[in-house]
């Protein structure tokens, strides 16, 4: 679950899932539970653990396979090819693009004062 600690929530979801892969709980080649499942687990948004597994992939704690799902990675095995990393960069700074000007409109729309 995640806290008001003034943590962010994404964060405490990443902290969590990287200590039970740390502590062995969630074993080399073991999925992750899905998106919703996780969300439901931590009584987050899909878009907090969307943010918490993405970490754990830069981190190369995790690997996607597509249509399949999210796997802990072996520790032993070569990271993704160099395309594969490009790809998931650009999809991620495409996302936050799109966040951003959510956001920026949003402040926009609130900023602005009535005549």
């Amino acid at each position: 679950m995640v806290k008001h600690t003034g943590r962010p929530g994404y964060l405490q979801i990443a902290d969590d899932l990287r200590a039970q892969i740390r502590g062995g709980a969630l074993a080399p080649g073991t999925p992750l539970p899905s998106t919703k499942q996780l969300a439901e687990q931590y009584d987050a948004s899909l878009s907090l653990v969307k943010m918490a597994v993405g970490i754990l992939r830069n981190e190369g704690l995790v690997i996607g396979q597509q249509g399949k799902g999210v796997f802990v990675r072996d520790a032993g095995e070569p990271a993704e090819d160099l395309a594969g990393e490009v790809a998931e960069l650009r999809s991620a700074v495409q996302e936050l693009s799109v966040r951003l000007s959510q956001v920026e409109e949003q402040l926009s729309t609130s900023t602005e004062r009535p005549s």
